[in-house]
């Protein structure tokens, strides 16, 4: 089956039709209304712009409950069809993660075309690095490291999580979730995002994270919208497959009527009434173990 995975800006920008108030044209502003609605106000944001390598787009940004810690670490990939995004616009999915008692470090990443396939895959990797090293500096604890993502994001993230060749065989990783993420998605659409991303690799399949999903990985929660048409749900329910018949554990979260974008929207707080989004990943971090 061919997967389709073409989002774009304009994706992201329809987001506005599901806001009740003129003017949210833009995950920033979306920003700025989740911050006039009540909750999540035991959070902050607790540091900026510290890079974790040499590149412009190799930064991150720290989010904390204002509880004493360490807590548990959850590293938040962004998505934006591994060729637009920036960390600022997702302080809205930073500060829900914190209130559920997670440190959130949200990353930059290169972009395609100018880095394709590996590079933003080194760079999630280099940023679960810098959180074993540095994370206790910022209340979290570097044992209790989960990858999230959604989109783009939730490839890197499912991808850092089941591939050993960017963290190692023992992976630090307690647990992976991915938001209607790519991940099985051959053959790449002539001209799309999936093409540009990785059409330079000779061995497509390496690229694709249900290729990794053997025995022995960590805890995966996967949540998809069965109306996203941008990432079909079958690239959930394969990888969900897939990983149970390995032996591995694997939760699949399905929710009628939800697109790409409303499965993100649904972390803030204007719109959580859409999906349990926020509830489903605390259940899933707390039986697991990732985040206890």
């Amino acid at each position: 089956m061919r997967s389709v995975f073409n989002p774009s800006r304009r994706a992201l920008l329809a987001a506005a039709a599901l806001a009740p108030l003129a003017g949210c044209t833009s995950l920033d502003a979306l920003n700025g209304l989740n911050s006039l609605t009540p909750g999540d106000g035991d959070t902050a944001q607790i540091a900026q712009d510290i890079a974790y390598g040499t590149s412009p787009r190799q930064m991150l940004d720290v989010y904390a409950p204002q509880s004493p810690g360490p807590h548990p670490v959850l590293v938040f990939f962004y998505g934006g069809s591994w060729q637009t995004g920036q960390r600022q616009d997702y302080g809205f999915v930073a500060r829900a993660l914190a209130a559920l008692g997670h440190v959130v470090v949200v990353p930059d990443y290169r972009l395609a075309p100018a880095h394709a396939y590996p590079d933003f895959l080194k760079d999630g990797a280099a940023a679960v690095r810098w959180t074993q090293s540095y994370i206790a500096d910022h209340g979290g604890d570097p044992n209790h490291i989960t990858t999230i993502g959604h989109s783009a994001g939730a490839y890197i993230a499912l991808m850092l999580a089941l591939d050993p060749r960017w963290l190692g065989p023992q992976t630090p990783l307690k647990a992976a979730i991915g938001l209607a993420g790519p991940y099985d998605f051959l053959p790449f659409a002539p001209g799309g995002a999936a093409e540009i991303a990785f059409g330079h690799i000779r061995e497509p399949a390496q690229t694709q994270p249900i290729t990794y999903a053997g025995a022995g990985k960590p805890p995966v929660l996967l949540l998809q919208g069965e109306a996203d048409d941008t990432v079909l749900p079958h690239n959930a329910r394969n990888l969900a497959a897939a990983l149970t018949k390995a032996g591995s554990p694997a939760t699949l979260k399905l929710y009628p009527g939800l697109g790409h974008i409303g499965i993100l929207l649904a972390l803030s707080k204007p719109f959580r009434s859409k999906a349990p989004i926020l509830a489903d990943i605390a259940g899933f971090l707390s039986e697991d173990g990732a985040g206890v």
